[in-house]
């Protein structure tokens, strides 16, 4: 059973930057791999869940309007981890931010990292 553990989160001023992590525990490198579909959400209090960035095993990326030049995902196969990194941080990127992996099969969520921008 595939777990994701997401770390990097914190209270941060606007204008800061954050880096997220989340790793694959407890799964191999070739299941890593397997799960096409890799990427972050975030939901806000009173919100909806939304996607925020994608990557895909070619590393080809894609961003939500609101976070494009912003953020930048990124992954690390030799680690089974994928990475969000934030700058130019604003209040209203303020969330809890969860790590998703999975395929057409299967469907892994992290606990979720909670990132707060306030000065």
């Amino acid at each position: 059973q595939v777990q994701l553990v997401e770390s990097g989160g914190g209270l941060v001023q606007p204008g800061g930057s954050l880096r997220l992590s989340c790793v694959a525990s407890r799964s191999i490198l070739s299941t890593f791999i397997s799960l096409q579909n890799k990427g972050w959400y975030r939901q806000a209090p009173g919100k909806q869940r939304e996607l925020v960035a994608t990557i895909t095993n070619a590393g080809i990326t894609n961003y939500v309007d609101s976070v494009q030049g912003r953020f930048t995902i990124s992954k690390d196969n030799s680690k089974k981890t994928i990475y969000l990194h934030m700058n130019s941080l604003k209040p209203e990127d303020t969330a809890v931010y969860y790590c998703n992996m999975g395929d057409c099969n299967t469907d892994y969520w992290g606990r979720g990292t909670q990132v707060t921008v306030s000065s």
